[in-house]
């Protein structure tokens, strides 16, 4: 397999990466045949993975011009994959030059692809820790050195709690995320959920199925569960609620939207 100019040494490519899936769900070219390949076999049994996707990134661009709203400019992306097109530091920079931009990935498919992405930078870096360790992401040198927790911080968990199984307690971890916070810190959740998808469970299960044959689960769960994750946060209205209803840009007829756009669940909070 040749390695194309972008794909950093010792990535492995022979192996699906679940980030280059998502690239190539929004259209990307960070991707390879073996990402293609996985995720089509995910689209034989879902086959409004993309729409999902771009559902997702939509909400994720209003969260963060509600946060650049609400005055808060630095921005913590836990679980951010490949910075492609549209991601948290274009959209926050090209409002606030100023904003600065913290993304953690464990993968290090991921972390060699946005180290390449952001070079030159000087607002945005790319750091190696685990959502599963919270303390490793606050004392982790490049992100203390480019963001004050002293101040509001907008933490990002987008589209990657569901990679994290109950018995890594991933609730747990996200309280002690939300106790780094400084007060008025919001934070901005998007879930994978059984519910909202216009398919049977059992049929839905099949795309689950492939995820868990490249070795990362995908863990659907419930409207209530994810809304623990907001624990000790107020709900900015209008809660948690499928990513097309949130602060919509345009009012949303469902009727005349894609059905998978609904499917899982969005919301922001705030920290008191």
């Amino acid at each position: 397999m040749e390695r194309p100019a972008w794909a950093p040494q010792g990535i492995d490519i022979s192996v699906p990466s679940v980030s280059r899936m998502y690239d190539f769900y929004l259209g990307g070219s960070h991707n390879f045949e073996v990402d293609r390949e996985a995720a089509r076999k995910a689209m034989e049994f879902m086959p409004g993975l993309p729409k999902i996707m771009q559902a997702n990134r939509a909400f994720m661009r209003r969260a963060v011009r509600y946060a650049l709203g609400e005055g808060i400019s630095q921005f913590l992306d836990i679980g951010s994959g490949i910075p492609t097109f549209g991601n948290v530091h274009e959209v926050a920079q090209g409002i606030d030059p100023e904003a600065r931009v913290a993304y953690v990935d464990h993968d290090p498919v991921a972390v060699a692809h946005s180290q390449a992405v952001l070079e030159g930078n000087s607002g945005a870096v790319i750091a190696t820790a685990d959502l599963r360790r919270p303390q490793e992401i606050r004392d982790n040198p490049e992100i203390s050195k480019l963001l004050d927790f002293d101040r509001p911080v907008a933490l990002l968990l987008v589209a990657v709690l569901h990679f994290i199984e109950d018995s890594d307690d991933p609730h747990t971890a996200v309280a002690e995320l939300r106790d780094i916070l400084a007060p008025g810190s919001l934070i901005i959740i998007t879930h994978a959920s059984y519910e909202g998808v216009p398919l049977t469970q059992e049929e839905a299960g099949g795309a689950v199925g492939v995820y868990r044959n490249i070795r990362n689960p995908l863990v659907m769960r419930a409207r209530d569960e994810v809304g623990r994750f907001f624990d000790g946060y107020e709900m900015v209205e209008p809660g948690l609620v499928p990513m097309p209803h949130w602060h919509p840009d345009t009012p949303v007829v469902q009727a005349n939207e894609d059905p998978y756009a609904f499917s899982g669940f969005a919301g922001v909070g705030r920290k008191a």
